[in-house]
């Protein structure tokens, strides 16, 4: 297996391997999650998402979509830590757009440095996983490259919209917040599966704007479906270190009770 993963696309209702050649295309629709040991959560979650961002570019997908989640099932590996993607390829033949990438996960996150990108949003979709995912890779080696894990993106007033390979939560004492629709974020399946546990436990949730300069006062995850509930250590130029929140530890317990097999 190279370093991006085995490759396959759907040929006759069937995931064939692929070899990849030439430049790499550009991604219209992407999605991805993590699989240990045959577990993960919200897997239909994601199928939904993809159809849902896939249907409103090209219906022609709809008939080959149920049969293309049944083959990423079937291939998805039982045993150790995977991080699969889901992509569809607006610009090859209608029958030849979905294909599956299955990649060994990297290593576990446990705590995240920040750093706010300067400029205002770049991105070109940013309520579709796939378009700007190339970009928001390269604003991640821009927060490396200033002694961060993390770039924040802002919207053009400067409110927090999200990391960019992240959505980000933050408390407020005991009221789980997060940005509001003013600013552009990517349908977040963990921040949606947080705000459901924190319903579940009778916390009190809320979405609104904020600055980083006001952000660096609380507490912060960062979420993803790779890695899950990730504190936020330090925020670079802003704080050297940003306190913590006694939840981490029971909602941590409660994301991990979602997971359920591939099937």
């Amino acid at each position: 297996m190279s370093v991006l993963g085995d490759f396959y696309r759907l040929e006759n209702a069937e995931l064939k391997p692929l070899i990849v050649s030439g430049p790499e295309v550009q991604l219209r629709v992407a999605d991805s999650w993590l699989v240990e040991n045959g577990a993960v959560r919200s897997l239909q979650a994601h199928f939904d998402r993809f159809t849902n961002w896939v249907l409103a570019e090209d219906s022609s997908q709809e008939p080959l979509l149920r049969g293309f989640f049944a083959e990423v099932r079937r291939l998805t590996p039982r045993e150790g830590r995977w991080f699969p993607r889901i992509e569809y390829h607006g610009e090859q033949e209608p029958a030849d757009r979905l294909h599956l990438r299955l990649r060994e996960a990297p290593a576990p996150v446990e705590s995240l440095v920040l750093w706010q990108y300067p400029d205002p949003d770049p991105r070109q979709s940013p309520l579709v996983k796939g378009p700007d995912l190339s970009l928001c890779q390269q604003l991640r080696r821009h927060a490396n490259m200033n002694g961060a894990t993390e770039a924040v993106i802002t919207d053009s007033k400067g409110f927090v919209a999200e990391g960019a390979l992240s959505a980000l939560v933050w408390w407020r004492g005991n009221v789980l917040c997060s940005s509001d629709d003013q600013t552009n974020w990517l349908p977040s399946i963990t921040r949606q599966e947080l705000f459901e546990i924190a319903s579940q436990m009778g916390i009190e949730t809320r979405v609104e704007n904020i600055k980083p300069e006001d952000l660096v006062k609380l507490p912060i995850w960062a979420l993803s479906s790779l890695n899950g509930i990730v504190p936020v250590s330090s925020w670079v130029g802003l704080a050297d270190e940003l306190p913590t929140s006694s939840q981490l530890e029971p909602f941590t317990k409660r994301l991990k009770l979602l997971s359920t097999q591939v099937g």
